[in-house]
């Protein structure tokens, strides 16, 4: 989490929401990224989605990796960490009303989407 302390705090010096994310798999990072999105005009530029966007582009498979971040995904970054099967999510923060945990709508850890598998385990620290 110490990791996505110090990219939040390059998002913020960048004008961008606090949020840094990074992704493990057997120890090792496969994928890190800070916030993007008003810097890149994108609002699907948020953190855990570039340290997807890294991870793929560095050949990784995100099968049962761990996602960390400061701050709970949102339901857009769920449906990616869902598709890439990613086994476990880390956080700090909620979200709020949009976060992938809400029960209105909960992409992160709804049961029984067919293509996607068992949801991944979320760990709120």
């Amino acid at each position: 989490m110490n990791m996505c302390h110090a990219l939040a705090e390059k998002a913020a010096e960048e004008g961008e929401s606090p949020v840094g994310s990074v992704i493990v798999k057997d120890g090792v990072v496969i994928g890190e990224a800070w916030e993007k999105s008003r810097q890149l005009k994108d609002i699907s530029r948020h953190a855990e989605m570039l340290a997807i966007l890294d991870a793929v582009r560095r050949g990784a498979d995100l099968s049962g990796a761990t996602m960390y971040s400061n701050v709970e995904p949102c339901i857009l970054c769920a449906y990616a960490i869902r598709h890439y099967r990613i086994g476990e999510v880390v956080y700090e923060r909620p979200a709020g009303e949009l976060g992938g945990t809400n029960p209105r709508f909960n992409v992160l850890t709804a049961e029984g989407v067919g293509p996607w598998g068992p949801p991944p385990v979320v760990t709120v620290i």
